[in-house]
């Protein structure tokens, strides 16, 4: 009897116990939530540095302004954490109060007081000026610039020639007496030069040099390749860098297509990304030039919505591969709209004046993707202040970091261009009033893409080399990086590597 009223008693202790233990667990539980719901309402819980802040910048007059979108700062999780207005600095500005259409491009880097200085090699005039059958004098092998400047091919050969220009600029930046812009210089230093230029004229090596000749095993624009690859390779510039901050120019999409893939980690000059894989070249890491425009320039241009009788025009060629299938399904799409001009056209039997007139009298012209996503088509329309419309998804479009081209451009996805009637209803539904403020935006931002010598400020040559210097602290910081272990590999190993196969370059 005594032991079961033993037990009995165990049992209500251990009952008792339990409930304390669980009564003392949870009063633990709540009073720690209490802390951290407490802490949470902490203005500075959150760091907000960290956080990956949607901020939309715009270039005017050289100051950056910056907007949170609702004032709040949305992570990659999607939760939308408000930030307190008085948290925002007093150079971030709300969206609502930046007038977009007052924006405009910016054509210096304030930023950058100084001009970028170049180091260009002494390439033999056999990469450059000797494939515009120049021929040097004795040791010089560049053209006295003070009695006679060589001639570029004219055609359809002037749409890449940005290598021309380029290395006629770094040469008058010699010559004091040659009144340029100054957005560049040549450095005879290459230890105090931002970048390093190699002037191999590869677009016009690829037009004029392609092709195989009889008895020969290589195409000469072959053979100049391997050259360049050996000469810029061995240069202790390279060596010193890896080739991050050499400067390359390839804008013809099939220009360097041999030498690339051991060029690759420097920085290519291009038209588009079309012919290169992403881990060559990238947005992140090279720059897009704009293509020298063929037709003639609209000078004095005062006409109206009214007296372009054209409402759509398009002139070229219509059955392309790759990307341009948009082309032909565009074709019959619109070619019996009666204020719509798609026809073929090509530069043969006086095609570039006949294209002239015709988009100078239209209103809207048509930019759709070919064999790769850009064609000298847009900058033909920029010229002529014909609205471009641009049909291409994977385009890439120059100094687009300070420029926005919505507002002299249209953008029409390629899926819903080809839906019937999607088109012609979006040109004929945009008014006169928004085509005019287009148009005059057009006359506005066309000297951004002439290419002129001597340069000017703010064309073509001098956006370039601007958009190049905006790319110096990202190559200063990627050759920084890469020198951390530079004392514990050994001479030998140096000496042993080789520049090996681009996988994931960034």
């Amino acid at each position: 009897m005594a032991e079961k009223h033993g037990s009995s008693s165990l049992g209500v202790i251990s009952r008792k116990f339990l409930i304390c233990l669980f009564t003392f667990v949870l009063a633990l539980f709540i009073l720690s939530w209490f802390f951290v719901l407490r802490s949470t309402s902490r203005r500075n819980f959150i760091d907000h540095g960290l956080l990956p802040v949607p901020l939309h910048s715009v270039i005017d007059n050289g100051s950056s302004t910056q907007s949170l979108i609702d004032n709040s700062i949305i992570p990659a999780s999607g939760t939308r954490v408000r930030v307190p207005l008085e948290d925002i600095r007093e150079d971030e500005t709300p969206e609502e109060n930046v007038d977009t259409k007052d924006v405009k491009c910016n054509t210096r880097n304030e930023n950058r007081k100084d001009p970028l200085k170049v180091f260009m090699y002494d390439l033999p005039s056999e990469f450059h000026f000797e494939l515009l059958d120049w021929k040097s004098k004795g040791d010089n092998v560049w053209p006295d610039l003070r009695t006679k400047i060589p001639g570029y091919p004219g055609g359809l050969n002037l749409q890449h020639s940005i290598e021309y220009w380029l290395t006629l600029d770094l040469l008058a930046s010699e010559i004091p007496a040659i009144p340029r812009a100054g957005s560049a210089i040549r450095v005879r230093n290459s230890s105090e030069a931002d970048v390093i230029f190699v002037p191999f004229f590869s677009s016009l090596s690829y037009n004029r040099f392609s092709k195989v000749n009889p008895h020969e095993k290589k195409s000469k624009n072959k053979v100049l390749q391997e050259k360049l690859v050996r000469y810029v390779t061995s240069q202790r510039e390279w060596k010193r860098s890896k080739g991050r901050d050499h400067v390359i120019m390839a804008h013809h999409p099939n220009s360097m297509l041999d030498a690339r893939m051991k060029l690759w980690p420097a920085l290519f000059i291009l038209s588009d990304f079309g012919r290169y894989p992403p881990n060559v070249a990238n947005v992140d890491k090279d720059v897009i030039a704009p293509y020298k425009h063929v037709i003639k320039s609209y000078v004095d241009d005062s006409s109206t919505f009214d007296s372009r009788p054209t409402l759509l025009y398009f002139q070229g060629a219509i059955y392309r591969k790759d990307g341009g299938y948009a082309r032909q399904e565009l074709f019959y799409l619109l070619k019996d709209e009666k204020d719509v001009h798609f026809q073929f056209g090509s530069v043969q039997k006086d095609g570039i004046s006949k294209a002239s007139q015709g988009m100078h009298t239209s209103k809207f012209c048509l930019n759709i993707a070919g064999d790769t996503p850009s064609s000298n088509r847009l900058f033909d329309a920029i010229a002529s202040h014909c609205v471009p419309v641009i049909i291409s998804d994977d385009i890439e479009l120059p100094y687009e970091d300070i420029l926005d081209y919505s507002q002299f451009c249209i953008f029409v996805r390629t899926s819903d261009a080809i839906k019937e009637k999607f088109l012609i209803k979006l040109m004929r539904g945009i008014g006169k009033d928004e085509w005019t403020q287009m148009w005059r935006k057009l006359k506005e931002v066309e000297q951004l893409f002439e290419f002129r010598y001597p340069s000017k400020e703010g064309d073509a040559v001098q956006m370039i080399w601007q958009a190049v210097a905006r790319k110096v602290p990202a190559i200063r910081m990627k050759i920084n990086r890469s020198m951390r272990f530079a004392r514990s590999i050994s001479r030998n190993n140096r000496d042993l590597r080789k520049i090996s196969a681009p996988s994931n370059f960034w």
